[in-house]
C-alpha cells in the first residue's frame, strides 16, 4: 500500500463532475476545521460554487477518541449553482474509528473513503465503542467503498524527523498532509495554503515549516503512490460577473452592519456577550475599531443590550448579538426599546433550545420567541437571513428599518448559516440602499415644548441627539402621554399609545417588497413556503422535482413580521401549501392564524438542516394526499 512507483508507470482516470461533495471528520484536535476551510478557500479562490457545513463537537472538551469529540467539516462545490453543502458524501477522510462510526452511514455507495489507520488499534476502536475484536475496515462493513487506508501518523513523522519538533507538535501537522492529499485529488493549487500558513506562523518559523512540508508530502503521497487511479476534474462555475469572496454567516453579518453604519452616517456600536454560535460577530467587529465601530463585551446579556440602547439613545447604530438563550434574557430590555421607540438592532444566532439544548447544532425554534416573547404588546420587525452571503443583505435591510423607522428589529440568523459558506459578490456602495434616518434639529412645535412622540406620516416619531439645545424631553420605560412624552398612567391614552406603536410596525408592510414565488408559477398545485436557512434545501428540493414534473412552487420569506401585503393572496392561489422548519411548526401557526389557510407543517428538530431527498418525499407525499 505504501509503495512509491514512478508516476509514469501509473494510470490514472479523471472523473468529471457537475459538483462533489467532501466530508472531513476527525476528532476535535485534529484540525478538521482548519483543512475544512483551507479546502473551502482555495475552492472559492480558483471560481467553483460551493456551500459548506461545518459541525462541532458540543463539549468543549469532550474526550479524545470518542464520538462525542468528533468535528466535521462538510463542502459541496462544483461548476453548477450549490445551494446546500449536501446530502451525502463522495468523499469521506475519517482520522479515527470515532469519526468513520459517525459519517460513514452518509457515504455514498461506490464513494472514496479515506481513512487514518493509526486512528483504528484497539485503543480508537474501544473509545468509538466497536465490539471487542471488530475492525470496521477488516470486517467487510466497508466493502461498498473505494477505501484508501494510510497510515497518515507514520508518514507525517517520517517528513518532518529532522524538523526538531516534539511528537506532540509533529502530529499537529497531520491535517495538512490530508489536505494536501486532497489538492492533489482535486487537481487544487497549494499556493493559497502555503501562503495562509506562512503569514499565521511567521513568528515560529519551525511550525511553518513543519506545515507546508507536511501539505507538500500529501501531495507527494498522492502523485506518487499507486494505489490513487482516480483524480476528479470540476470546471469553474458560471456566476454573475463581479468581485467574489469565500464568507460565513456571522462574517456577512458583521460586514452588513458595518455598511449600514458608513450608509447612514452614523458610528456603529456593539454591545454584546459572547453566546455560541454569536461570538464571532463580536470577535469580527472588534476588528474595525479604524473604520469608526466600537466594541463593549459586557458582563452579561442584560448590560449588552442595554449599552446598545444607550449607544442608539445618543446617536449611534446600537446592535446586540447573542442567541436563543440571551434574547430571553433581553426580552424586559427589548421592550424599553419599544416603548421608547429607539432603533436597534438585535442579532440572534438561534440554536437548538431549550435551555442550554444544542449550543453546536441549528435549528429555528425563536421564531415564537422573536414575535412575541416581551411581556405587555411590545410588536417590533422580524427579518430573517436566508443563506451565508444573504446575511449581508438581510441584517443590513434590519438596520435600515431599525433606523427609517424609529423601532428595534430582531435579525434572525441559525448556526447553519452562521457558520456556513459561499461565495459572496460583495456590492460597491452605490449598488446600497440607501439609509435615511436624519436626527432632527429643530422644533417640531414652533411656540411650544418640543414633541418628541409627533409621528410622520409613517407613524414614526423624530429622534433627537442628546443635549440638542431646545429639544430636551423625557424618555425612558413609563407610559408616555401621545405627542408630548409627558409620562401618563391614563388608561385611554395607554390605549392609543399601544394601537399607535403596533400600527407603526404594521405599516412596514408598505415600505418592502411584496412576496413572490422564486422558483415554480403562482398558483402551482402546492407551494412550500419557508424561511430562513431552509432556502437552500428547499430550492433544490423544488427544483428537482419542477425538473420531474410536478407542479410545484417555492415562496421564501425574509420579512416574518409584518408579513408582506400580498402574501395571504399569494398563498390562497395554490391547492396546498407546506411548510418545512426546523422547529414544531411556528411560522405555520402564524400563517394558519393570520390568513385562515390550511397550512400543513413539516417539523426536523435534529440539530440537522433538511436532506433534499427526505423534502422530495414530503412534498411528493403532500401532492398526492387527499
Amino acid at each position: 500500500m505504501d509503495t512509491l512507483e514512478k508516476k509514469s508507470e501509473k494510470v490514472t482516470k479523471v472523473h468529471e463532475a457537475e459538483n462533489v461533495v467532501v466530508r472531513f471528520s476527525g476528532d476535535s484536535g485534529d484540525g478538521m476545521q482548519m483543512t475544512g476551510t483551507q479546502f473551502t478557500d482555495t475552492t472559492a479562490f480558483l471560481g467553483q460554487d460551493l456551500s459548506t457545513f461545518p459541525e462541532f463537537p458540543a463539549e468543549i472538551r469532550a474526550p479524545i477518541g470518542t464520538v462525542a469529540g468528533v468535528s466535521g467539516f462538510q463542502v459541496n462545490f462544483g461548476s453548477k449553482e450549490i445551494y446546500t453543502p449536501g446530502d451525502i458524501f463522495d468523499v469521506l477522510v475519517a482520522m479515527n474509528s470515532a469519526a468513520l462510526k459517525t459519517d460513514l452511514p452518509k457515504l455514498k455507495k461506490g464513494g472514496v473513503l479515506i481513512v487514518n489507520t493509526a486512528g483504528f488499534d484497539r485503543k480508537n476502536l474501544n473509545l468509538a465503542h466497536y465490539p471487542e475484536g471488530v475492525n470496521p475496515l477488516e470486517d467487510g462493513s466497508t466493502d461498498d467503498y473505494i477505501v484508501y487506508k494510510i497510515d497518515v501518523t507514520k508518514h507525517v513523522k517520517e517528513a518532518l524527523a529532522t524538523s526538531g519538533l516534539g511528537n506532540k507538535e509533529i502530529e499537529r501537522s497531520k491535517n495538512m498532509f490530508v489536505l494536501g492529499l486532497l489538492f492533489w485529488m482535486f487537481d487544487k493549487s497549494m499556493d493559497y495554503t502555503i501562503g495562509f500558513i506562512t503569514e499565521k506562523f511567521a513568528k515560529t518559523p519551525d511550525v511553518m515549516n513543519a506545515n507546508i512540508t507536511a501539505l507538500k508530502a500529501g501531495w507527494n503521497y498522492g502523485d506518487h503512490t499507486e494505489i490513487f487511479t482516480t483524480r476528479f476534474k470540476i470546471d469553474i462555475a458560471k456566476l454573475p460577473a463581479g468581485v467574489y469572496r469565500q464568507i460565513t454567516g456571522n462574517h456577512a453579518t458583521a460586514i452588513g452592519l458595518i455598511c449600514a453604519a458608513e450608509k447612514a452616517g452614523l458610528p456603529l456600536f456593539l454591545g454584546s456577550y459572547p453566546i455560541t454560535p454569536a461570538s464571532d460577530i463580536l470577535h469580527e467587529l472588534s476588528k474595525y475599531r479604524g473604520n469608526g465601530v466600537k466594541t463593549f463585551q459586557a458582563e452579561d446579556e442584560i448590560a449588552a443590550v442595554c449599552s446598545a440602547i444607550g449607544g442608539s439613545y445618543a446617536g449611534a447604530l446600537g446592535v446586540t448579538t447573542t442567541s436563543g438563550p440571551g434574547l430571553s434574557l433581553k426580552g424586559e430590555a427589548i421592550g424599553l426599546a419599544v416603548i421608547t421607540e429607539i432603533p436597534l438592532v438585535i442579532v440572534n444566532v438561534q440554536r437548538g433550545g431549550p435551555s442550554t439544548g444544542l449550543p453546536t447544532k441549528t435549528e429555528q425554534s425563536d421564531l415564537l420567541q422573536a414575535i412575541h416573547g416581551r411581556h405587555g404588546e411590545a410588536p417590533l420587525p422580524v427579518i430573517a437571513a436566508s443563506s451565508p452571503a444573504d446575511c449581508f443583505e438581510a441584517v443590513y435591510e434590519a438596520a435600515r428599518i431599525a433606523l427609517e423607522h424609529m423601532t428595534p428589529v430582531i435579525f434572525l440568523s441559525d448556526g447553519y448559516v452562521a457558520n456556513g459558506s459561499e461565495p459572496w459578490r460583495f456590492p460597491t456602495g452605490d449598488m446600497l440602499k440607501p439609509i435615511n434616518c436624519p436626527l432632527t434639529t429643530e422644533n417640531n412645535n414652533p411656540g411650544g415644548k418640543f414633541l418628541p412622540y409627533k409621528r410622520d406620516e409613517k407613524g414614526v416619531r423624530p429622534r433627537t441627539k442628546p443635549g440638542t439645545p431646545g429639544l430636551e424631553h423625557r424618555i425612558g420605560g413609563l407610559e408616555k402621554q401621545n405627542e408630548t412624552g409627558n409620562v401618563s398612567y391614563d388608561s385611554v391614552n395607554h390605549e392609543v399609545m399601544t394601537h399607535l406603536r403596533a400600527e407603526k410596525i404594521e405599516r412596514i408592510a408598505d415600505f418592502i417588497p411584496p412576496a413572490k414565488v422564486d422558483h415554480g408559477k403562482e398558483n402551482a398545485k402546492i407551494c412550500v413556503l419557508g424561511w430562513g436557512s431552509t432556502y437552500g434545501s428547499i430550492t433544490t428540493a423544488v427544483r428537482e422535482l419542477t425538473a420531474e414534473g410536478h407542479d410545484v412552487a417555492h415562496v421564501h420569506l425574509r420579512y416574518v413580521n409584518p408579513f408582506p401585503r400580498n402574501l395571504g393572496e399569494l398563498l390562497k392561489g395554490f391547492d396546498k401549501v407546506l411548510i418545512p422548519e426546523m422547529n414544531m411548526g411556528q411560522l405555520c401557526q402564524l400563517i394558519r392564524a393570520k390568513y385562515l389557510i390550511p397550512a400543513i407543517s413539516y417539523s426536523k428538530v435534529q440539530g440537522l438542516p433538511f436532506a433534499i431527498d427526505e423534502l422530495k418525499t414530503r412534498i411528493v407525499e403532500t401532492l398526492n394526499s387527499k
